[in-house]
């Protein structure tokens, strides 16, 4: 009979409060586009590694993989705003290192209503003589949406 072994899970690893969707929440709320970003129409991801201490706090903030425009600072900013739930292991103070991506898109300009009228002119009916002095002509109108 084998033996089975235990995972190697001894180490506990800082998490953000409410786990990966609440950082993507957090992200969501708190982004604010460059207005350098916004002028030049600048979509792109900026990659990002920072060190977690065991009381939860972000140091060491590198950007991996940069975007410009200002990009750049504001998900530094984002990230160094960013508070991790402390970790404890056996009294053992560890540094974690985490990659994560944040992503700047440009939300997609609103599509109102598009209202798109054609005038025709309508042949004049040959009806009873006492509306034929109407004294105009008369036109028909479509509108398509």
């Amino acid at each position: 009979m084998k033996k089975q072994r235990k995972g190697k899970d001894f180490l506990q690893l800082p998490t953000y409060p409410g786990g990966k969707f609440a950082f993507q929440e957090y992200i969501r709320q708190n982004l604010r586009y460059p207005e350098e970003a916004l002028m030049a129409k600048v979509e792109g991801k900026v990659n990002l590694s920072f060190e977690v201490n065991d009381n939860g706090d972000v140091f060491n903030i590198q950007v991996t993989r940069s975007l410009g425009f200002g990009c750049d600072e504001e998900a530094t900013r984002l990230v160094e705003n960013i508070k991790y739930e402390k970790v404890k292991n056996r009294g053992v103070r560890v540094k974690s290192s985490i990659k994560t991506t944040i992503e700047f898109k440009l939300s997609p300009a609103p599509t109102g209503m598009n209202y798109q009228y054609v005038v025709t002119k309508t042949p004049e009916k040959k009806e009873e003589p006492a509306k034929k002095d109407s004294g105009g002509e008369v036109y028909g109108y479509t509108i398509n949406f």
